[in-house]
């Protein structure tokens, strides 16, 4: 299952949000919606390679995208939403 990290105030994910209702394929983590949400992104947002873009131009790094395989990727297409 991919995981997907989304916060429903975001403009970015709120395109998603609708294409992720009906899928089993999907685990969508809303990192507003609890704390240990937000400290499960954060972690991830601070140490993952995939995120240094985001980090360096101070963006939040969502939607986030996690795939089966650990690989953590800000591109929609390689989580098979084209």
């Amino acid at each position: 299952m991919i995981k997907v990290y989304i916060m429903p105030t975001c403009p970015d994910c709120q395109v998603l949000m609708d294409r992720l209702k009906d899928t089993s394929r999907y685990e969508v983590i809303d990192i507003g919606s609890h704390v240990l949400h937000m400290k499960q992104f954060i972690h991830l947002r601070d140490t993952s390679p995939a995120m240094e873009e985001a980090r360096r131009n101070g963006w939040v790094g969502i939607p986030c995208f996690v795939l089966e395989d650990g690989t953590v990727t800000l591109d929609p297409k390689e989580a098979g939403l084209a």
